[in-house]
């Protein structure tokens, strides 16, 4: 097969699987800044292969990740020692006393407060007073 510019392959030659992409296409990709798997633009190619992305939820540009969603942190030592002492400060297995306790009064509903003043706003001339009510 002869090799020249603008020549296109057929599409006889490539599966719909693996066509090859172009600017502006629509791909899957894991976004860092939204930290999702979200619909991104091919914004660069390098042969056949994408080298950018432009994100279109957030519209940041970076390089293509294949659609691969990085692995979760492993808990520090820090987070191990916090959960722990969490679990003994509350323990879930608490015995619950409410026969003991007498009902609580039903919360009284808060005054209404006032309108508030209309804003003033301050400046180095002289103004006049605003009409109306102050």
């Amino acid at each position: 097969m002869p090799v020249f510019a603008g020549w296109l392959p057929r599409a006889e030659e490539f599966p719909m699987s693996e066509s090859i992409p172009r600017l502006g296409d629509l791909i899957d990709d894991y976004c860092p800044r939204c930290r999702l798997l979200l619909n991104h633009a091919v914004a660069s190619l390098v042969g056949s292969e994408v080298v950018k992305v432009i994100c279109q939820t957030c519209h940041s540009e970076h390089p293509y990740r294949h659609a691969e969603v990085p692995q979760k942190k492993k808990a520090t030592p820090r987070q191990k020692l916090f959960t722990e002492v969490l679990s003994k400060a509350a323990p879930v297995d608490a015995p619950e006393e409410v026969a003991d306790k007498p009902p609580e009064p039903e919360p009284v509903a808060p005054k209404k407060k006032r309108a508030a003043a209309h804003a003033r706003y301050i400046s180095r001339h002289k103004t006049r007073p605003p009409k109306g009510r102050y």
